[in-house]
């Protein structure tokens, strides 16, 4: 099998369109914040909140609003914003990925520290983090960009743009497909996508790479069993959470933790195994999700960026068909240090990446 690291070395290096920044140059980049403690998860879930969301209605509810429904869920709320927003502000909306769900921003949002780059808005889906994780839910990409939209809706949002990690990745493309869907029909959407900045996701249904050992198990019939041990012991949870990092990554007791205080809220580790159905439901809807027709379908009205690190055994096959692909038509595509979770190896990158591509300093 080829080696995914050295395909797309070799895939960039015959485009010299590609804006790839290599390891060595990265390595030298210097945060000027100097050295920021990480945020716990116990600091990260008390900067939001815990909402009533109606999955039936698709609305954020007031808390004397709810009635008791099944239907109802708690997610977790987040925003950072100055007193001064109005409609024209555009939102940085992060969407979480797997594992860490929201958590997985934490060390980026420090490194951005008081950045202008408008105002943030923090979704955590059901099932992760300090959400909640019904055993009976519809867990999928339609039911996620669902509750996208309403904590759009629910915060005035007029516009954003979109920081997507791992399967927030699909999830954005949905969002996307609906976008265009509204414009063929001529509606105005409500909330408009600027533009996006993806890493680690799946963009084309025919490059996902999971090894076997991870998502495949876990959507098996092990995957309870799998989850269900590593919920209860932190030497199998911190086994099934290794290889998200890069293997030269000096992972800490105390990283590790924090992980699990932050996954495994209200039997989260658990619930991890109903999250892992994403790449068959893509390839199921490989058409709609084709990240190729949603580029040249929005391209003019939505900046597109996308971020992948060289070490990811999960999605390394989706930046090399995002350059094969699209390159040639000016997709902006960037390599990134370390493993899976290079929003934890390297959050300074990534916060410098978000300053340079966002709206209130890039090309979106």
């Amino acid at each position: 099998m080829q080696n995914y690291s050295n395909a797309m070395k070799l895939a960039f290096s015959v485009d010299s369109a590609v804006e790839a920044v290599s390891a060595k140059q990265q390595s030298e980049k210097k945060t000027e914040k100097g050295d920021i403690p990480d945020v716990t998860a116990k600091e990260w879930f008390s900067l939001g909140d815990r909402v009533p969301y109606d999955r039936r209605t698709k609305k954020i509810l007031a808390p004397n609003e709810t009635d008791g429904s099944t239907d109802i869920v708690n997610v977790f709320h987040g925003t950072s914003h100055d007193v001064g927003i109005d409609e024209k502000s555009v939102w940085m909306s992060f969407l979480p990925g797997w594992p860490d769900g929201s958590f997985g921003w934490a060390k980026v949002n420090q490194h951005l520290g008081d950045e202008d780059i408008g105002p943030r808005l923090f979704v955590e889906y059901v099932g992760h983090g300090d959400s909640d994780k019904p055993a009976s839910y519809p867990y999928g990409t339609v039911e996620r960009a669902d509750l996208v939209e309403a904590q759009w809706e629910a915060e005035g949002i007029k516009s954003t743009f979109i920081v997507g990690f791992d399967y927030s990745s699909i999830v954005a493309l949905e969002l996307l497909s609906r976008q265009l869907d509204r414009r063929d029909r001529g509606i105005t959407p409500t909330t408009t996508i600027k533009g996006v900045l993806l890493m680690n996701g799946g963009l084309f249904a025919d490059a996902h790479s999971h090894p076997w050992f991870t998502t495949p198990v876990l959507k098996s019939a092990m995957g309870g069993l799998v989850t269900s041990l590593a919920q209860r012991s932190k030497f199998a949870f911190r086994e099934l959470m290794r290889p998200v990092w890069s293997k030269s990554y000096n992972l800490t007791d105390g990283e590790i933790n924090e992980l699990f205080d932050a996954i495994g809220r209200r039997n989260g580790v658990y619930a991890l195994s109903k999250s892992a159905g994403f790449v068959d439901q893509h390839k199921r809807n490989s058409e709609r999700w084709d990240f190729g027709r949603i580029f040249h379908a929005s391209k003019g009205e939505v900046s597109f960026h996308i971020a992948g690190s060289e070490e990811d055994p999960f999605e390394g096959r989706q930046l090399v068909a995002a350059q094969q692909r699209l390159g040639a038509f000016g997709l902006d595509v960037r390599i990134l240090l370390g493993g899976h979770l290079t929003t934890s190896e390297h959050p300074e990158l990534i916060a410098q990446l978000i300053q340079e591509v966002g709206p209130k300093h890039g090309r979106a």
